[in-house]
């Protein structure tokens, strides 16, 4: 009878159960100093090559590191790569490709043991990540509260310059924040040259890297992979100046207003990019941006561009980690600065429109307002948005919509997105304007969700006008859903 642990060849054989346990122990000492020492050890007792094969980091461990690719291979599609031996093992899967003149029963004994060790080294390491996970998010909040000075002596001294923060939601967080930590496989040791912090702030993943300068994208591969397997979205600032970290935090939040299904992760740069600004004047166009923002400092700015981006003041409070009261109070304090009504879709798509400008080039003529006349947000300049190019952009965005999406569209942007009290005025039913929206989305080929697409759209829609774009003019069939005025 053979004994327990051992094949019946290594019962007939006496030197069969001496090697099965010198194996073990040289994969036991290998445990003890790395996962990537055990990877390695495993592959020298195969005669082959062992990877570790994360689904969403790819090769965790790889020896050689030429054998990376085809272990993850091999991992997505097992049926192709019929000589690898495949154990799941911490979470991945452990895929070994044995020498020819290795034994079938060695290679499953080292493949059976190895994923064994990996799945402990797993579970000691889940015990400590628990303690792990608060301090990374302690060190966001000390960032967010303007401690960079204090973390980053801790994490690196000088070498950490600048911050790329990810700002993710969705239902699935809790589980997403496991994976991508194993993925990212963070570290606090001090004075390397970048450094991953993963926090929970508020129901929501917050990803901060930390680097001099500039990234290689892999966190970022990461973290798209990380959204898209579990449907959250996703909003991605910098690099920015780590003493910059609550700016990135907030641009983040905000960027991630404009993602959707189809495109999880939104660059805050790619936020409020437009089709329109680069066709303006550029130099009245600066001049004119610079005269209607010379009241506010850049604080005030970056809060305004917040708000209009978010397209909502509990989102911008959320976005800038204040409280809704807090945010109402200073847009009522800059609207009088301002002396506008920043509670007009008009004055807010122009003030997006003054926020997106370049630096004028002289700002001496910035602060005169040379040839643009009195300043106010509620009309543009004359030559600023009634050129041929303009037109031209704005024929292209909504040029084509039948009368009645039009009106209704237009409408709709009036009131703010808030689809009750459009329907009220058109007097059609909320379910009717739900679905003419739809179409209007679909021959526009927009995202109405952005609030800085539909300040675009408002624009469009008002350099094409040729009447009034009235509810009361919009046309009526009869019926109870479209009944006469």
């Amino acid at each position: 009878m053979s004994t327990t642990g051992t094949t019946g060849h290594e019962a007939a054989c006496p030197g069969g159960a001496r090697q099965a346990r010198e194996t073990t122990d040289r994969l036991l000492r290998a445990a003890t100093r790395s996962g990537a020492h055990l990877i390695a050890e495993a592959a020298l007792l195969v005669q082959g090559w062992a990877v570790l094969a994360d689904p969403i980091a790819g090769a965790v461990y790889s020896t050689p590191a030429a054998a990376a690719a085809d272990g993850v291979h091999a991992a997505a599609d097992p049926h192709e790569h019929p000589y690898c031996l495949q154990r799941p093992a911490a979470g991945a899967v452990l895929v070994l490709a044995p020498g020819p003149t290795v034994p079938p029963e060695r290679a499953a004994r080292v493949a059976t043991t190895t994923a064994a060790l990996l799945d402990v080294r797993g579970q000691r390491a889940a015990e400590l990540r628990g303690e792990q996970m608060r301090l990374h998010t302690t060190l966001v909040r000390l960032l967010l509260a303007g401690h960079t000075t204090a973390v980053a002596d801790t994490l690196g001294g000088n070498r950490l310059t600048h911050a790329t923060v990810y700002r993710l939601t969705g239902a699935d967080v809790p589980t997403a924040h496991q994976v991508l930590w194993r993925a990212v496989r963070p570290s606090l040791a001090p004075h390397a040259d970048a450094c991953t912090l993963l926090g929970r702030l508020d129901g929501e993943l917050v990803v901060a890297e930390l680097h001099r300068g500039g990234d290689d994208g892999r966190v970022l591969r990461l973290v798209s992979r990380v959204s898209e397997r579990h449907q959250l979205l996703a909003g991605m600032a910098g690099p920015l100046p780590l003493a910059e970290m609550p700016t990135a935090h907030s641009d983040a939040a905000a960027a991630r207003h404009s993602a959707t299904s189809d495109r999880r992760i939104v660059p805050a740069d790619a936020v409020g990019t437009s089709r329109l600004t680069p066709l303006l004047p550029a130099a009245p166009y600066a001049r004119w941006a610079g005269s209607v923002l010379r009241p506010l400092t850049a604080a005030h700015q970056h809060l305004l561009l917040v708000w209009l981006r978010t397209g909502s003041k509990p989102r911008a409070a959320a976005a800038l980690g204040l409280s809704a009261g807090t945010v109402r109070a200073r847009i009522r304090e800059l609207s009088r600065l301002l002396s506008a009504d920043l509670e007009d879709a008009t004055v807010q798509a122009h003030l997006l429109l003054a926020l997106r400008a370049p630096a004028p080039a002289d700002d001496a003529d910035a602060d005169s307002g040379n040839g643009i006349g009195p300043v106010r947000l509620e009309t543009l300049p004359a030559g600023l948005l009634d050129t041929d190019a303009a037109r031209s952009w704005a024929r292209g965005l909504v040029g084509g919509l039948e009368p009645h999406l039009r009106i209704a569209l237009t409408c709709w942007l009036a009131h703010h997105a808030r689809t009750a009290p459009a329907a009220a005025e058109l007097h059609v039913h909320r379910t009717t304007l739900a679905n003419w929206l739809t179409q209007c989305a679909e021959h526009l080929a927009q995202n109405l969700g952005d609030a800085t697409v539909r300040a675009e759209i408002h624009l469009a829609l008002r350099a094409t006008r040729t009447g009034p774009d009235d509810p009361a003019a919009l046309p009526r069939r009869g019926g109870r859903t479209y009944r006469r005025l």
